[in-house]
């Protein structure tokens, strides 16, 4: 396969040996080498593949892309100025650059990015065949894979991109994380829209961004590959978002915006726990889109204020993608995000939820949101993660035991702690401040425990764990789902 010839704007320099521009295959891990293969040398935080090339030789490579001055004898060297970017323009060509054959909708922002990506995925779904990459994993048709990375390696994703072409994909909607634009891992595609949720201080580390200013600049960054941009007007750095992207068309969402929520309804019910709103659009969007000022009754079947702003933000992608107003209203009715505020039962009685929340600001957050659905009493299962920062337990304990009405403190990964000194630690915070509580070790006897004590009116929220499958406990790990445990205990009650 040519590969050097068919990538976009790759500009090289042969540093020894003869370019023949035909390879086996398309390689960046030592691991994965076969004979004939262009090998793509890569600088990572813990290993340069440049420093190996004696070993990429052995194994039966072709040629060698680098970054750095090497020469050598034994194989056809090539540089460029960043082997990241040659990558992800080298993936494109390996796989005939599929992207530029499907409508591809990138989510960025600190939070929100998956639960505004699976609604998206609904409402285009209304008009065609979609495909979805994020957080908890990547989705064609019926078929589901784990992914490690929220935006995978360049590689990956324009395999990824072919899988979903070949499926009969026309869009693919994926989370587009600041680490990828730092990375490159999506330099050189073309994104039809790009959303932007919102942005806080996180992320910054010794392997992620230096500061705050930097994780903004990489998010911003995102929007100068769009054609068109779609902001979050309440978000404080809208404006310089805006101001970097160099999009055609840009519009806003929120309250202000060119798409603004109205009549926001919280309903609790036996048959659906939620929220109905109204979408208000700008006469600009009316003119260019033939859309109704308002589209009333849009159901979203994801609690919570704040994901009011996620359905928006998802709705307005969807509308200048051509969804229909009438397609709009039902289609998240029943949509649902794996451990993100997931409903797991509703019924005359009592509603349960599970949610990822698994900090101080997370946890008051659902807890106030909850609050819009009036249950007559909020039960909180929780715990929190060992080997961690003891404040996030200490706090957590502190808020339930303000905030919720009845907590049932367990384990969470407890990895190399005891569970019993990670509850003792939360209960020294939540018990001076007078929250009823009791605590239950075992997670399992927790869940069962909050569901066959319900009482009239009892909304539970099971957080901390979210979409995560699995227990940790001394380094082992065994599955474990709460929604598994949820459909467990109502099965066994039923019968």
């Amino acid at each position: 396969m040519k590969l050097i010839g068919n990538a976009k704007e790759l500009d090289i320099e042969i540093l020894s040996g003869e370019l023949i521009d035909d390879f086996s295959d398309l390689v960046f891990n030592t691991k994965k080498i076969v004979k004939d293969c262009l090998f793509v040398c890569i600088k990572g935080a813990r290993f340069d593949t440049h420093d190996v090339i004696d070993e990429i030789v052995e194994q039966g490579a072709k040629a060698v892309i680098v970054e750095k001055n090497i020469k050598r004898d034994d194989i056809c060297v090539i540089k460029v100025a960043d082997t990241r970017v040659a990558l992800a323009r080298l993936s494109a060509a390996f796989f005939s650059h599929p992207a530029n054959k499907m409508k591809i909708i990138g989510i960025t922002g600190t939070k929100g990015k998956t639960t505004s990506s699976h609604m998206l995925k609904k409402l285009l779904e209304q008009n065609a065949k979609v495909g979805l990459i994020g957080t908890n994993g990547i989705t064609i048709g019926n078929t589901h894979r784990a992914t490690l990375n929220t935006t995978p390696e360049s590689y990956e994703l324009h395999k990824t991109f072919k899988e979903c072409l070949d499926a009969g994909c026309k869009y693919v909607v994926m989370e587009v994380s600041s680490q990828a634009v730092k990375m490159k891992r999506i330099d050189g595609i073309r994104f039809d829209t790009g959303i932007f949720t919102n942005i806080s201080p996180d992320h910054i580390g010794p392997d992620e961004h230096k500061d705050f200013d930097e994780y903004l600049m990489y998010k911003s960054l995102f929007f100068k590959q769009c054609d068109r941009t779609i902001v979050n007007i309440e978000d404080e750095h809208s404006d310089f978002v805006l101001k970097q992207s160099t999009s055609v068309e840009k519009y806003t969402f929120g309250k202000g915006g060119d798409f603004e929520a109205k009549n926001v309804e919280y309903i609790s019910n036996k048959d659906f726990l939620g929220t109905k709103i109204d979408i208000n659009c700008s006469n600009d969007v009316v003119d260019k889109y033939s859309i109704a000022k308002e589209v009333k009754d849009i159901y979203v079947g994801i609690p919570g204020e704040f994901n009011v702003s996620n359905a928006i933000s998802s709705l307005a992608a969807a509308i200048i993608c051509g969804v229909k107003a009438d397609n709009l209203k039902l289609a998240l009715k029943d949509s649902r995000v794996n451990g993100r505020m997931e409903v797991a039962y509703t019924s005359h009685d009592f509603n349960v939820v599970i949610d990822y929340a698994h900090n101080a600001i997370s946890t008051e957050s659902l807890i106030y949101t909850l609050r819009h659905y009036n249950p007559k009493r909020l039960v909180i299962v929780f715990g929190s993660g060992g080997n961690r920062s003891k404040d996030r337990r200490y706090s957590m304990g502190e808020i339930c035991g303000k905030l919720a009405d009845f907590s049932i403190v367990t384990a969470d990964n407890s990895r190399y702690e005891k569970t019993e000194d990670i509850i003792a630690d939360i209960i020294s915070k939540l018990e001076p401040t007078g929250g009823k509580y009791i605590t239950i070790p075992d997670r399992r006897e927790a869940i069962y425990y909050s569901i066959e004590n319900a009482k009239q009116g009892d909304l539970i929220a099971i957080i901390g764990k979210g979409h995560e499958d699995y227990q940790e406990i001394n380094g082992v790990r065994t599955h474990f789902l709460d929604r598994e445990v949820v459909d467990e205990c109502l099965e066994k009650m039923n019968r």
